[in-house]
């Protein structure tokens, strides 16, 4: 099984950039399921109706989310719905609409996908290795042996801990949330595929994806700003993952960007 993951995609250059790219990189990785994080797909930030509809008709098979996925009222709706595929981090409270894990099925495979949130520098939540535990018991009754776990956290050292958790549990295990990729994609002893943040889909001159003024104004004086996103030369990154589809240990991680 091949799967391709894409990392936070930011805005609306990124989700164009998205449409413009991701068809022909599927066909060309020969990919069975693509999963991409859209919780900045939204202008701004956050995550709308609109644009979940865009990076789903743009090739994503489902959309992960994280810490911004309720920044906009209208995701709740979406969520709550379960129309399309857009799955919100497990470990949020028991009330926040919708659910934090998904299983795929396209000829014959499934590929079952849980999100998680970390604790380390983030609002508080539940704790993301319990909920990961009973989430694995779960699919594992369901015999679905091939999952991918996006894990959106901020620490290096959680989301790490996080991998040697789930080693040999899952085929993969990707964080999100810094929109920088790490050069550090390895294959786990036990067949998990490792990656600690698989970087961003949107402007390439720009400071996680919004402008390089409004970022550093905002960092230079601590004062409120509105972030915006102008126009520019885009890139696109992730990982393509390859498992094998009987067992689900992972065999290959390889990173790309796309520009």
């Amino acid at each position: 099984m091949r799967i391709l993951f894409l990392g936070d995609v930011v805005s609306e250059p990124g989700c164009e950039f998205v449409r413009k790219k991701l068809p022909g990189f599927k066909k060309l990785q020969q990919i069975d399921f693509c999963v991409v994080n859209g919780e900045n797909s939204a202008k701004g930030n956050g995550i709308s109706p609109a644009s979940a509809e865009h990076l789903l008709t743009s090739g994503a098979d489902l959309i992960t989310t994280g810490n911004h996925v309720f920044k906009r009222r209208e995701a709740e709706g979406l969520l709550e719905s379960g129309s399309l595929p857009v799955i919100r981090p497990a470990n949020l409270h028991r009330s926040a609409p919708g659910k934090g894990v998904w299983v795929l099925e396209k000829r014959g495979m499934r590929l079952g996908v849980i999100n998680l949130i970390g604790r380390v520098g983030m609002e508080p939540v539940g704790d993301p290795f319990d909920c990961v535990d009973g989430l694995l018991k779960d699919l594992n009754a369901q015999g679905v042996v091939n999952v991918l776990i996006d894990f959106h956290a901020e620490a290096t050292s959680e989301k790490r801990a996080m991998g040697f958790w789930v080693e040999g549990r899952a085929s993969a295990l990707i964080g999100t949330h810094t929109h920088v990729a790490t050069a550090d994609e390895q294959i786990l002893p036990g067949g998990t595929a490792y990656q600690t943040d698989a970087g961003m889909t949107g402007l390439i001159r720009s400071v996680l994806g919004v402008s390089v003024e409004s970022a550093t104004y905002k960092l230079r004086t601590g004062l409120p700003v509105q972030f915006e996103t102008p126009s520019g030369e885009c890139s696109m990154n992730g990982v393509v993952i390859e498992t094998e589809t009987k067992t689900g240990k992972a065999v290959s991680i390889e990173r790309f960007s796309v520009e």
